[in-house]
């Protein structure tokens, strides 16, 4: 057993030894829809064919948003198993249970690139102390940014023209 600890120790110490410290994981939320500005006009392509083709090598392809007139939201009450799909204008607001759940921007990619769709919401409960959200949620990944709420869910399902 002596002869299998030094062995090991062995192995590991230089492992040790060379061991960097990693820096922290900083997150820095995105701002909100009003403070981001208009969003650049993409040029129209020259030929009809150039948005279905891949861009060139070597040049990555940059992911764009396309503002949308609306948001399609799903809704669950966890507790009574009530569920409704919502389609709320963006500037609107929308009650569910005791949420108000209100639209600030809903934006899709452009149909040449993978589909997702994004919401900036601000959803509070009429409750004293029940938890809120307002910030960005993402249709293909909710579990990003998500309302923490005991009794309700709310998701982004996609947005309207």
């Amino acid at each position: 057993m002596k002869r299998f600890v030094a062995t090991l120790a062995a192995l590991l110490l230089p492992l040790a030894v060379s061991a960097q410290p990693v820096a922290p994981i900083v997150a820095t939320p995105l701002p909100p829809p009003a403070a981001q500005g208009p969003a650049p006009a993409q040029p129209p392509a020259a030929q009809p064919d150039a948005a279905a083709s891949p861009p060139p090598a070597g040049q990555p392809i940059q992911e764009t948003w396309l503002p949308q007139g609306g948001a399609v939201l799903q809704a669950l009450d966890k507790v009574n198993a009530l569920h409704a799909v919502l389609t709320v204008k963006v500037g609107q607001s929308a009650q569910f249970g005791s949420l108000t759940i209100h639209v600030k921007a809903c934006e899709v990619h452009p149909p040449d690139q993978p589909q997702n769709a994004a919401a900036f919401l601000t959803i509070q409960d009429s409750h004293a102390g029940a938890p809120g959200f307002r910030g960005w949620m993402l249709a293909d990944d909710p579990s990003v940014s998500m309302l923490q709420h005991p009794m309700y869910d709310v998701r982004v399902v996609g947005c309207t023209a």
